[in-house]
């Protein structure tokens, strides 16, 4: 990376050419459009915006996406990387095409995020000869999670991710993670040297468009919003909302997410269940905000390997309080006491006492949540986010 001297106003130096502005050719590499959009486009446009010419690349890419990348100021491209899926000949076959097409765009620098990006892209960046190869790491996923080597197939995925990542890591200038727990394990794996590594405060959010919602107190809310999976304490949630709803029937529990070709998705008709029970409402995969609008407490039981969840960054930009496991990733959303309460994970009965401190004393709905939008406001403002990985690429 550039030494100090060679830094002004966050952008690179070339010797004698004073302070002349080097625009650079930059690959930000997702595994599909929205996640482009949703997670990074913030990024891509604080990037461009400092005069550097941005490719957006993705699998899937649709008409929309494109359009919206374009919108921020990107070049989209479209590419060919299966999210998921462990076919190797199929995943040397688009390493090898990528690095074509990156060799090709005559990059400057590549950042690459998701678990097959940053493995297969950040190869074919070096075999491309990028010379500035970035990895953002946010959270280990399923591959990680504790329960990952309990069958043949997960230890295959587990020492494959472990294998590979070992590998690609070793091809960048730097590695960005969300967590410090996230961090320790890749370097007692030897997966990555410390001196690599460059924490970041999750994905950030807009806290100009996540504005704080009045509090909601009747009646008492509780809302999940995430991915199906089971890592991410559904059941728990489930089960928590059982045992509230017994004791206090007035109270509303909503399931915001959709499925994911995840091992641990929930099937539909699982969910339909317990919506015919009369526990949650499940709108399905839709907009979050209109959700935690009707929302008094926000809750992710996740033992998941969360970076920082996304979710519960915006939930706390929009001053709503928070339970949520004291597990990797999620304990970094809460200071207990202040604006919400960790719990033990895979405990729904500790679960659910959380969600009845709130039913019991509603004035910490208000107070509690104008203490998430602080913390919100002090560790997750996407632009201090983007602003430490710019400058850690030399952008």
């Amino acid at each position: 990376m550039p030494t100090n001297s060679q830094w002004k106003d966050g952008y690179v130096l070339s010797g004698s050419l004073g302070d002349r502005l080097i625009s650079k050719r930059v690959a930000i590499i997702g595994n599909q459009g929205f996640s482009l959009l949703n997670f990074r486009g913030p990024l891509i446009e604080a990037i461009v915006s400092r005069g550097h010419e941005v490719y957006a690349l993705a699998p899937q890419l649709d008409r929309a996406s494109m359009e919206a990348l374009q919108a921020l100021g990107a070049n989209p491209v479209e590419i060919t990387l299966s999210r998921t899926g462990l076919n190797p000949f199929r995943d040397t076959a688009d390493t090898l095409k990528l690095r074509r097409l990156l060799a090709e765009l005559s990059l400057d620098a590549v950042l690459a995020f998701a678990i097959k990006p940053v493995i297969y892209g950040t190869i074919a960046a070096a075999l491309a000869r990028v010379p500035a190869r970035f990895a953002l790491i946010a959270g280990l996923g399923y591959a990680f999670s504790e329960n990952a080597t309990d069958t043949p197939k997960g230890m295959l995925i587990h020492h494959a991710a472990k294998t590979l990542y070992r590998f690609a890591l070793s091809q960048t200038k730097g590695v960005f993670m969300q967590n410090p727990d996230d961090a320790d394990d890749f370097v007692r794996l030897d997966i990555v040297t410390r001196d690599k590594i460059v924490r970041v405060n999750g994905t950030g959010v807009d806290l100009a468009a996540w504005t704080p919602a009045p509090a909601v107190l009747s009646p008492v809310t509780f809302t999940f919003v995430g991915r199906l999976l089971r890592d991410k304490g559904v059941m728990d949630f489930i089960a928590a909302a059982r045992m509230v709803k017994a004791a206090c029937p007035q109270a509303r529990f909503l399931l915001v997410g959709g499925q994911d070709d995840n091992p641990g998705s929930i099937a539909a008709s699982e969910v339909r269940q317990w919506v015919a029970e009369g526990l949650v409402e499940w709108p399905g995969h839709v907009p979050v905000r209109p959700w935690l609008e009707q929302t008094s407490v926000f809750v992710l039981p996740s033992y998941y390997r969360e970076g920082i969840p996304r979710s519960t960054q915006e939930a706390m930009a929009m001053a709503r309080a928070i339970v949520t496991t004291d597990s990797v990733g999620c304990r970094e959303t809460v200071v207990e006491g202040r604006n919400g309460y960790l719990v033990p994970p895979r405990d729904p009965e500790a679960l659910a006492a959380a969600m009845r401190r709130f039913i019991d004393d509603p004035q910490k709905i208000a107070a509690m949540g104008q203490q998430s939008r602080h913390l919100a406001e002090a560790r997750f403002d996407v632009r201090q986010v983007n602003a430490k990985i710019i400058e850690a690429m030399g952008l």
